[in-house]
């Protein structure tokens, strides 16, 4: 299946607003540029009037022009991947790519190769995600990684302690990507599987359930996400704007889950929330 890639160039300080919105529109991966912002979308789910409602939307704001693009299935974040440089967060977690050298210093050292999954932990609703995990006790419980990219979230996890951690994406390359990334940091606790939330069993249950998708997904499948928890379970989000946060407080309490922390960076946030 081919994608499409939307290249816009605009100013550096709407990239972050372009990414949420596009996300929402259902773009699956990101690369800034010089210029501006790079998305991808696979081919039939791309809507020309939706971007020209978006940039429409923005026009008064600042200055966007954009093209697009029709790529052959392939690793078009190759070059993106060529500069990847490792992250740390919290002092506890540095996630690199294979071609870097591990660092004793880090408790959890994850080695991601990306490919074309969105997913490194150098977006802050990556970090965040792992920041919050920071804050859990995996040993021996039972975790869901929802839309999981690269499949960082979920070999987190696994190296925290997890005895069991399902992990899943609509995107064939995401699951390949995950699958390979699970094998590379030693995780045989890690099952990765092409779908949505629908093909998850409903029968089953998980202690922990971690979702980094985007706002109108998390507001659609909250409900879902707290059947499947464990009493006293506890589900971790992001990958929304913090103005976006009361909604999903909202939609979070209507579905029976208290809030227990609240992490914020760059207007980006991420909630926790326990099962009551």
């Amino acid at each position: 299946m081919n994608y499409i890639e939307l290249q816009l160039r605009l100013s550096p300080d709407y990239t972050d607003i372009l990414t949420a919105e596009l996300a929402e529109l259902g773009y699956e991966s990101f690369v800034e540029t010089d210029e501006g912002l790079n998305a991808y979308i696979i081919e039939p789910d791309y809507i020309e009037e939706a971007v020209l409602e978006l940039i429409a939307k923005y026009a008064g704001q600042t200055a966007i022009a954009y093209e697009v693009n029709s790529l052959e299935k392939r690793n078009w974040n190759a070059e993106w991947e060529r500069d990847y440089e490792p992250i740390e967060v919290a002092d506890q977690v540095r996630v690199r790519a294979s071609f870097h050298e591990s660092d004793a210093r880090f408790r959890y050292d994850i080695v991601i190769n990306p490919k074309m999954s969105f997913g490194t932990g150098h977006h802050e609703t990556t970090a965040m995600m792992m920041e919050q995990q920071l804050g859990l006790d995996f040993s021996g419980k039972s975790v869901l990684d929802v839309g999981s990219g690269t499949g960082i979230l979920a070999i987190l996890a696994a190296k925290m302690g997890a005895d069991n951690v399902l992990a899943f994406d609509i995107e064939e390359w995401a699951v390949e990507n995950a699958r390979e990334n699970a094998e590379l940091n030693s995780c045989p606790q890690v099952t990765v599987f092409q779908g949505t939330i629908a093909d998850v069993d409903s029968t089953n249950q998980y202690e922990i359930v971690l979702a980094n998708i985007n706002r109108n997904v998390l507001l659609a499948e909250i409900p879902t996400y707290t059947n499947l928890l464990t009493r006293n379970g506890q589900l971790v989000v992001s990958g929304f704007y913090e103005h976006d946060a009361a909604d999903i407080e909202q939609k979070a309490a209507e579905s029976g889950l208290a809030l227990t922390n609240r992490l914020t960076t760059n207007q980006w946030t991420s909630l926790s929330f326990n099962k009551r």
